[in-house]
């Protein structure tokens, strides 16, 4: 069911209404309504259009989904999409929820494709700044923005401790070059993902901020400024664990390098120790008399050879750290 708000001086009024309403909520002055459409039908949408005086173009926009992060501009209105998004640790994928904003001088309607997006919160985040509902539609989309920033920093946050986790994998003594690699591949697939979300928000942010389309009073700059700052760290942190990333998956092949010249360094050395008594056996294999031949002194001085000669090759190796 479409969730409604009224709010007349910033004060909550009426709540849950049905859409069809509209008009008469809107008709009593300083009013100014929020209605709320989860994966809706074509007709609930063109109904709520009908209502506003929406553009056909962003109604078909929001009713077909992915949309890139914009702001587009109409006679009447303005047309916001964006996204949220969210890291499944478990998993290492971004988890994205698309929600779109027809934005009014006295409605804000937000469209949602499924329930990813964390609508409560945002109630909650309007319920707790009740000073700047006074300020109108515009004090209704900051919360709308914040909220979507501020998850998009949660998911760059918890893409940073993973992206740790790796480090520390990375220099064990145990190996675990599978286990970062495909984790290394996750997270960056993850940090793309999250870059096409995130970068656009820049632009979107600062395009609202616009005097000339007049949606924010002056009261209300400072608190959109301090969300166009969080969208400039925000972007600033995934390109640098993109770079962080592309460093891990880098190293970890230098590793891998490094210690297969150690267990070819290992190989050789024990390949040399071996030789030595197959050289002393091959030799006193000969059909030739050699000294102590069919005698025990031979097979002792042979012997001896091996174990003296394997030792001084076993001691080399190790005093240079080839075994």
């Amino acid at each position: 069911m479409p969730r409604t708000r009224c709010y007349r001086d910033g004060v909550l009024t009426d709540e849950d209404f049905p859409i069809d309403q509209l008009s008469e909520h809107l008709g009593e002055g300083a009013a100014v309504v929020w209605v709320d459409l989860l994966a809706p039908e074509r007709a609930d949408l063109e109904l709520v259009a009908d209502e506003l005086g929406l553009h056909k173009l962003a109604v078909e926009d929001a009713a077909q989904g992915h949309q890139r992060p914009k702001v587009d501009r109409y006679a009447e209105h303005d047309f916001l999409s964006a996204y949220s998004a969210r890291l499944d640790v478990q998993s290492g994928k971004l988890v994205t929820g698309e929600i779109h904003a027809f934005i009014t001088p006295t409605a804000l309607v937000t469209v949602r494709r499924d329930d990813s997006f964390p609508i409560e919160a945002l109630t909650a985040r309007w319920d707790g700044d009740r000073d700047l509902c006074r300020f109108g539609v515009g004090a209704l989309v900051h919360g709308l923005l914040d909220l979507l920033v501020d998850g998009h920093f949660d998911a760059v946050e918890s893409l940073d401790d993973e992206i740790e986790q790796l480090e520390d994998l990375l220099f064990d003594a145990r190996p675990h070059d599978q286990h970062v690699q495909r984790r290394s591949f996750e997270l960056r697939k993850s940090l793309v993902q999250l870059r096409r979300v995130v970068l656009p928000m820049r632009e979107v942010v600062n395009t609202l901020m616009r005097r000339d389309i007049g949606l924010i009073p002056e009261e209300l700059l400072p608190y959109y400024q301090d969300v166009y700052d969080h969208v400039l760290r925000a972007t600033e942190w995934t390109e640098s664990l993109r770079d962080l990333v592309n460093t891990i998956l880098e190293t970890n092949l230098t590793i891998q390098g490094n210690r297969l010249n150690v267990i070819t360094k290992k190989v050789t050395s024990w390949a040399a120790i071996i030789a030595v008594p197959t050289a002393i056996t091959g030799f006193y294999g000969q059909n030739v008399p050699y000294p102590g031949f069919a005698h025990l002194s031979g097979f002792l001085t042979s012997s001896i050879l091996i174990v003296l000669l394997s030792g001084a090759l076993y001691i080399t190796f190790k005093a240079k750290d080839w075994l």
